[in-house]
């Protein structure tokens, strides 16, 4: 393995990682099944205008679980990180993290922190694009380990 490969150079910031991939799979179904399912609604002349709002209604909260499902991602910046899953965002200084982790196996990245607990980082994410995930876990470790504790801390 080259050098390079190895020790890759941190990216510029600020630099925002996502399964962009992924992302387009749940947007574009989540929008197909919307129209499809209103677009039912609509053509079927043996339903109540309750019933046609029922469809329009399921249709919206289908498409939201998928809206949501596609919300994680991980944005660097010259003070920290900030990870927003799928509820939730939590911003982190620098020197909080102590190791970027993806081990062969795992669904996404793994921030170990210096408080002793470990933050999944499901903005990076090996499922439809591996060899893409596997370089911004890459470029997020060279930027913890520049800018932070790296792995100093253990």
């Amino acid at each position: 393995m080259s050098e390079s490969a190895a020790q890759p150079a941190p990216p510029a910031l600020p630099v925002t990682f996502r399964p962009n991939r992924t992302r387009a799979v749940l947007l574009g179904v989540g929008s197909v099944m919307f129209a499809t399912i209103t677009a039912i609604a609509l053509l079927l002349e043996n339903l109540s205008p309750g019933e046609r709002i029922s469809f329009v209604v399921t249709a919206v909260l289908l498409s939201s679980v998928l809206v949501l499902l596609s919300r994680p991602k991980v944005v660097a910046d010259e003070t920290g990180v900030t990870v927003v899953n799928l509820t939730t965002t939590r911003r982190l200084e620098w020197a909080q993290i102590l190791r970027v982790n993806l081990r062969p196996g795992d669904p996404w990245v793994f921030l170990d922190l210096n408080d002793g607990t470990s933050l999944p980082a499901l903005g990076i994410q090996p499922g439809i694009a591996k060899a893409r995930a596997i370089g911004d876990a890459r470029a997020l470790r060279a930027l913890a380990e520049t800018r932070g504790t790296g792995g100093a801390g253990r």
